[in-house]
């Protein structure tokens, strides 16, 4: 799916075959946009055989088959809208686009009601990278929300585009996965944060996760990159109006201040996120607000009042005369060392491992071989592989192989010294154990002693 091919218009699906594929929020989200647009049109779900009884009750009018589809199944609809989870890159999808079945998304049928182009005076914003673009989206809205701008805050982040299919902003801040890059429409400005390995269950390799990830700046007229990332400088230097954040030139961290230039505008030691990452993030959240003719400067004060979204160098507080931090949105290994960066000093144990991707963890070794904390505690798929790597150069922590989550937390109260930390930054997905992360999160805060139902979903979703 190439971005300038698949924004049509939900008008344009009229009257043809249509199916859904997916039903989680984004597939639910596409039934009831289409419902609104296109009453008359019908439509088929696919779904698991265990959703079928909530598909039916959810819309009576659905066709529900509560089977994957194969290449028949696929070639026998004119138009699939597909959730993003389910990878572009499945054989029987591939195959079925081949002969003719066009595949969209909630993503792509947003951008042909919304995106540039499309006749509405909002300016949009798109943000993507491996890691920081949920913070950094989140950010831009709080700012431009401090400067009195009616802004969109959707997508990957938690709330799908369709539904704010028919409301109204001015600045519209859409996080995209990797999945979605490919789907978005024109736009004023595109964000990269920053560029890892990542998701290649989904992609089947890491050039085509790079190059799926890349497929925003074919959309975007402007392109704003972190510049402390020379691949991502070098994958992006043919964009014509590139503009990079991190820099001294620019928006950039120095001397314990986000600067412009040589002007110290705001001192991170006030910033309620923690960690070099999370100013960094900040300043590609300003840079874009510049970008698109905002006043940045004005709205710089703004991020002394940013809540830091859940999961994300959470800090619980103290327990058992311990600090408890949740960074269960860590996903990889270098997310895990960001954590630990931003914990100077501290007599640290790392809880780590989860679901198995195959993902390098060689950089992880060698940097905690050179700054190792108190301890750390593996566990889950890829917790013997890491404990085993650890072990093997001979890591100055505490190694510990453990079966789960539970008993990683039981031994990590017994390792950690009063006064020290106990930190959940698994550099791994979820899967193995758990949901989702913030499932993972949830249960963390419990084993710690604290009300895991208090965590609640990321503030400022929708339009404010």
């Amino acid at each position: 799916m190439h971005a300038s091919a698949s924004s049509p218009h939900i008008a344009t699906l009229a009257g043809q075959r249509v199916a859904i594929w997916g039903f989680g929020r984004e597939g639910r989200a596409a039934i009831t946009a289409l419902r609104q647009r296109l009453p008359q049109q019908s439509l088929t779900l696919f779904c698991s055989a265990a959703e079928t009884a909530a598909a039916h009750a959810f819309d009576a009018t659905l066709d529900v088959r509560g089977e994957e589809p194969d290449v028949a199944a696929l070639t026998a609809f004119d138009v699939v809208i597909k959730s993003p989870g389910i990878s572009a890159y499945k054989p029987a999808l591939m195959a079925a686009a081949k002969q003719g079945t066009r595949f969209t998304s909630g993503t792509a049928l947003w951008f042909g009601e919304h995106g540039l182009g499309s006749g509405t005076q909002a300016q949009v914003i798109a943000v993507t990278g491996t890691k920081g673009k949920s913070t950094t989206s989140a950010l831009i809205a709080h700012l431009a929300r401090a400067l009195g701008v009616r802004t969109a805050l959707a997508g990957n982040i938690g709330l799908p585009l369709l539904e704010l299919l028919d409301q109204s902003a001015e600045l519209w801040v859409i996080e995209l996965s990797s999945f979605q890059t490919s789907e978005a429409g024109s736009l004023e400005l595109g964000v990269i944060t920053s560029l890892y390995e990542e998701h290649l269950d989904w992609h089947g390799s890491r050039e085509r996760y790079v190059s799926d990830k890349l497929k925003l700046a074919q959309v975007a007229q402007q392109l704003l990159v972190n510049a402390l990332q020379p691949a991502l400088l070098e994958h992006t230097e043919d964009h014509p109006h590139r503009l990079p954040f991190g820099q001294p030139a620019g928006w950039h961290v120095a001397d314990g201040f986000i600067k412009r230039g040589t002007r110290e505008v705001f001192p991170i030691e006030q910033l309620a996120a923690p960690g070099l990452h999370n100013a960094l993030n900040a300043c590609a959240a300003l840079a874009a607000l510049a970008a698109v003719g905002m006043d940045a400067l004005a709205a710089a004060p703004a991020l002394a009042s940013f809540r830091p979204l859940p999961h994300r160098l959470q800090s619980l507080g103290e327990h058992d005369g311990r600090q408890w931090i949740n960074d269960s949105i860590s996903t990889m290994p270098q997310a895990t060392l960001a954590a630990l960066e931003s914990l100077p000093g501290r007599q640290v144990t790392v809880l780590v491992g989860g679901h198995d991707r195959g993902l390098d963890w060689s950089d992880f070794v060698e940097a905690v071989a050179e700054h190792p904390p108190w301890a750390i505690v593996c566990s889950g798929a890829n917790g013997p592989r890491i404990a085993a790597a650890l072990q093997e150069v001979e890591v100055a922590s505490e190694i510990a192989l453990v079966d789960g989550l539970d008993a990683a937390v039981a031994l990590a109260r017994r390792l950690t010294p009063q006064g020290g930390c106990v930190l959940l930054s698994p550099g791994a997905p979820s899967f193995d154990q758990f949901r989702d992360y913030a499932e993972r999160g949830r249960h963390f805060a419990e084993l710690a002693g604290f009300d895991g139902q208090a965590i609640t979903g990321i503030e400022g979703l929708g339009i404010a």
